[in-house]
């Protein structure tokens, strides 16, 4: 009897012992941030000087399925729906990036293409009062004979963002920190 008396005692104290643990352990920063991870990105150009001229480029794994066709003196209004990926089929991550719009800022980048961009004015607006860049318009300057490319970033976690980069005139976006949600590259011929 005394037997069980000694385990049982060894037991309640051993359950006393880790119920007394603090399970919120302050030592491990909780992750406030949770997402998917965003797999795929549509571009939709849309020429504003020819309606019928509609471009859909889809960003995946790091391979764009086609590449912008672009001219001098083209206009495109641009729209980007970010996605990821359930079972089988993508689905738009758009409708939480809206939700979490002071976390995330879209910059541009050319090389090879003088594009002007210009955020739209049905632009998400943050607020900060800047334009996200889900919307832009884009402006072809010039092309070179060669392939062109432009970079589309989407960063989460920025500390400061400008939309009025370089130039009010182009809104390329730039940003102080954060990280790349995603880094597509697509050519431009």
């Amino acid at each position: 009897m005394k037997k069980i008396f000694n385990i049982t005692l060894l037991l309640l104290a051993a359950v006393l012992l880790f119920s007394c643990r603090n399970d919120d352990n302050d030592s491990i920063p909780e992750d406030i941030h949770e997402h998917e991870e965003i797999e795929k990105l549509v571009v939709k150009l849309t020429n504003k000087n020819d309606a019928t001229d509609v471009q859909t480029i889809n960003y995946i794994g790091g391979v764009a399925d086609a590449h912008i066709h672009a001219h001098a003196g083209d206009v495109y209004a641009v729209e980007l729906d970010f996605q990821v990926k359930h079972d089988d089929h993508y689905h738009s991550a758009n409708d939480e990036i809206l939700e979490e719009k002071d976390e995330h800022f879209v910059i541009y980048n050319f090389a090879g293409a003088d594009v002007k961009v210009k955020r739209a004015a049905d632009d998400i607006v943050r607020t900060d009062g800047k334009r996200l860049g889900l919307k832009t318009e884009w402006t072809v300057t010039s092309t070179t004979t060669t392939t062109g490319k432009v970079n589309i970033k989407l960063i989460h976690g920025p500390s400061s963002v400008n939309d009025n980069f370089p130039s009010s005139d182009n809104q390329l976006g730039s940003v102080v920190g954060g990280e790349s949600d995603v880094d597509a590259f697509i050519d431009i011929h």
